[in-house]
């Protein structure tokens, strides 16, 4: 989960790294460092347990050799050691010539480290990536040279690894990557490595992804291996990301502009997909084959949005479906001709990967809905589908949430069209509910902002949460209890409506709070009058006249299609602004909850 970046540049390359890591943040923020090589060939490190901001500080301090453009940096999401300055990259070897900085988990980092101290190496740190620097730093006494140093390295490493090698000596850097995405870039602006292309946009037109066992040497001309040997490079692909799109546009964080993103988000997906959803050409485009079944993969706020999407193959269409945890997928058995969806908003989650390498595919076929055309799930997939959110920096998934669902049920309804599950006429009045929705986010947005400030004073010193909906309602419940667990740092569990009186209405006590997905089914009254029965604080979240109405019921027109057999979509925004309002009441920063990143690339 942690960010790398590096570069070599005409220009200082520290002002450069920070503002590189600053995008990276995200993806780790436990910790931050950076290694520059001096003019003099020595190097630079400067490493934190605070945020980039006190790195910036610390390098607009540094008083020694005048800094080159060559670097690398690193922003932290601890797996291995405690979150403390010697844990935090990159990490060096003996000598002080050799710095990494590494992505991954390598599984056999205490035998590797058992060897080297029986060799005489010395550790600084308790962290596996340390072990890295030192098998790099023996192997170039051998060899002399560190694209042949870092290749032996790494065929002794088992586990995974993104990893970018800085040799002060000699300026030289190269990247071997194995399970864990880095993408290499060149323009006239130099030579740069990262984990993701924010980090590197604004420098860069186009880049190359690295794959499993690649090593490159990173100067002006590309040097690529695999497994020790020559290969040909990796086509370029085009950059759309620009670092324009990551300013805060007058929001206090990235999480109540991305929020309120999500109109402007669904419009633009729409206007793109709708035209293809009725007639089945959106399907025929995946070129994926006939399917009986469909089943959803994923995991946290991806999970719930193939939920939904299971629910609108179903629900739509009659077509059994489920949904498999990918942390847990492994021994799942895939009937034949089913269609597995595998959602991550990154295209890099690790247990996404895993997943889809234990399953037994068979006769079945596996489409990618993804942030990140280029990703390794887009590349191991049959066929892969771009949800198109945009950049999304918070790391609590908002904009992506709805791009993922709006997608995926375009995608189901025009392969529903296609295989004449449904029919044209049918299909274009689903169209006209989806052209609908952004409208029904903006509404949700303006009656949230309205009703739930004066909820979080009452209710901000509970210490759990209930939610609870019906039938299409209930994994927006999910969604809800998984928001605000990540951002308010209080405990939160989801259930159906209709399992209250099976349990959790033993949680129950005067002021519980129990917020409630007001779909429009009847039954859901009884359950709100149990709640209220035991003193339960109930926040429905409906139409008119609930204490959030903020649901598209409120608008007073019938959905012509039938959208709410598979939404409320807009639900979803009440949920985000109640979370993140509650946390905010509470001191968290709604942008980097703790202990969580946003590309998850680890198991």
């Amino acid at each position: 989960m942690c960010g790398i970046v590096a570069c070599r540049m005409d220009e200082a390359a520290g002002p450069f790294l920070i503002d590189a890591l600053k995008l990276l943040e995200y993806r780790g923020y436990d910790s931050a460092g950076v290694a520059i090589r001096t003019v003099d060939g020595t190097m630079a490190s400067s490493r934190t347990t605070n945020r980039v901001e006190t790195l910036e500080r610390q390098l607009d301090d540094w008083s020694g050799p005048a800094l080159s453009g060559t670097g690398i940096g690193h922003t932290r999401w601890a797996t291995h050691g405690a979150v403390t300055e010697t844990n935090a990259h990159p990490h060096a070897d003996c000598r002080q010539r050799v710095s990494i900085v590494h992505n991954g988990i390598i599984e056999n980092a205490d035998a590797l480290r058992r060897q080297l101290e029986q060799t005489g190496h010395v550790f600084a740190s308790e962290v596996d990536s340390e072990v890295v620097s030192h098998l790099i730093e023996e192997e170039l006494l051998i060899t002399g040279d560190l694209h042949s140093a870092v290749t032996a390295a790494t065929l002794r490493l088992h586990g995974s690894w993104a990893i970018v090698a800085l040799d002060a000596e000699t300026g030289r850097m190269v990247a071997a990557a194995h399970r864990s995405p880095l993408l290499v870039a060149h323009s006239a602006k130099g030579v740069f490595a990262a984990s993701d292309i924010n980090a590197i946009a604004e420098f860069v037109d186009e880049f190359q992804a690295m794959s499993d066992g690649d090593v490159v040497e990173l100067a002006e001309e590309f040097v690529w291996t695999r497994s020790g040997a020559h290969s040909a490079a990796p086509a370029y692909a085009a950059s759309n990301w620009s670092g324009v799109t990551h300013g805060l546009a007058g929001h206090s964080d990235y999480m109540s502009k991305e929020i309120a993103e999500q109109p402007e988000t669904a419009a633009r997906i729409i206007d793109r997909l709708a035209p293809m959803i009725a007639d089945g050409s959106l399907w025929a485009g995946l070129n994926l084959p006939p399917f009986e079944r469909v089943a959803v993969l994923g995991c946290g706020t991806s999970l719930n949005a193939g939920r939904v999407i299971a629910n609108a193959f179903g629900a739509l269409g009659d077509v059994p479906n489920s949904s498999l945890i990918a942390s847990e997928a492994s021994s799942a058995i895939m009937d034949p001709r089913t269609l597995v969806i595998a959602l991550s908003q990154s295209g890099e989650t690790a247990d996404v990967l895993r997943a889809i390498d234990d399953l037994d595919l068979g006769t079945s076929s596996l489409m990618a809905l993804t942030n990140s055309e280029h990703s390794t799930l887009a590349r191991r997939a049959d066929s892969m589908l771009n949800c198109n959110a945009g950049p999304e920096i918070g790391v609590a998934a908002t904009k992506t949430f709805v791009a993922q669902v709006i997608t995926g049920v375009a995608m189901a309804l025009s392969a529903l069209a296609a295989t004449r599950r449904i029919d044209r006429d049918y299909a274009r009045r689903q169209t006209d509910d989806l052209r609908r929705i952004p409208d029904l986010l903006a509404h949700a947005i303006a009656a949230s902002q309205k009703a739930i400030p004066p909820l979080i004073e009452e209710i901000r010193d509970a210490q759990g949460y209930l939610f609870l909906g019906r039938g299409a309602g209930v994994v927006y419940a999910a969604e809800g209890a998984l928001k605000l667990k990540e951002l308010s740092y209080r405990w939160a569990e989801h259930y159906p409506a209709g399992e209250l009186k099976h349990g959790p209405l033993a949680l129950v006590e005067a002021g519980t709070p129990v917020v409630v997905i007001d779909s429009g089914d009847r039954r859901i009254e009884s359950n709100i009058a149990e709640v209220e029965a035991r003193g339960g604080r109930v926040i429905r979240i409906g139409g008119a006249g609930s204490t959030i109405p903020a649901l598209g019921l409120s608008l007073g027109t019938p959905m012509p299609g039938g959208i709410d057999r598979w939404g409320p979509l807009e639900s979803v925004v009440p949920l985000q602004i109640l979370a993140r309002d509650l946390a905010l009441a509470l001191g968290r920063d709604v942008d980097k909850p703790r202990n969580l990143a946003k590309s998850v690339t680890v198991e």
